[in-house]
């Protein structure tokens, strides 16, 4: 028996029959559709230190990227039209953007090998789960270790790193070392 109060009206709350069975509009779909394609055979078929012919086409499908920031051929980026990237900055092999809301990377920032950034999650409190497109934000100056995973809504501040497989659901201060699961303050940066 559960110490937690049933849903209400009892029974199973959760229902995956009234979901909504195309959440977006048929444009996004089809621009998806057309990124995906570029993305498989004129993304990661590049070679590795090709960052402008990257930014090029990340940019014409609507990403901000500037000119002196790159990411790899195997790097994985949902919706290119909500990602905006910062001068000197770099998103690692495997690193994957599902953003389904808005990603933002400022300037001089790192995300290593396989970080995953998650910019999107269903309302549980609904039995429908609707869809939220939430935004990710990371500061300047972030270091963002291999195999983190930054949830939906989160800001990191400036200046802070992440430690490796660490996983982060609540925002992150300027100017700290955070890492665990769940994520929390390790200790200032510049101690």
């Amino acid at each position: 028996m559960s110490e937690y109060p049933p849903p209400p009206g009892g029974g199973i709350f959760q229902r995956l029959d009234q979901t909504a069975s195309y959440p977006y509009k048929l444009s996004e779909y089809v621009r998806r559709a057309a990124w995906q394609q570029t993305q498989r055979w004129l993304v990661r078929l590049s070679l590795r230190r090709a960052h402008a012919w990257r930014r090029f086409w990340l940019a014409r499908f609507g990403a901000t990227i500037h000119c002196t920031s790159g990411t790899k051929a195997s790097t994985i980026i949902w919706h290119p039209w909500l990602l905006s990237i910062g001068q000197y900055s770099m998103l690692s092999e495997g690193v994957v953007i599902y953003n389904l809301g808005p990603v933002t990377i400022g300037d001089h920032s790192v995300l290593s090998q396989d970080v995953y950034i998650c910019a999107g999650t269903h309302d549980y409190r609904q039995p429908n789960l609707p869809l939220l497109r939430t935004p990710v934000t990371i500061g300047s100056g972030v270091w963002i270790c291999a195999g983190a995973f930054i949830g939906p809504g989160v800001t990191i501040g400036d200046n802070s790193v992440i430690a490796a497989r660490s996983v982060v659901v609540k925002d992150i201060p300027a100017n700290v070392i955070a890492g665990g699961n769940p994520a929390r303050v390790i200790k200032p940066r510049f101690a």
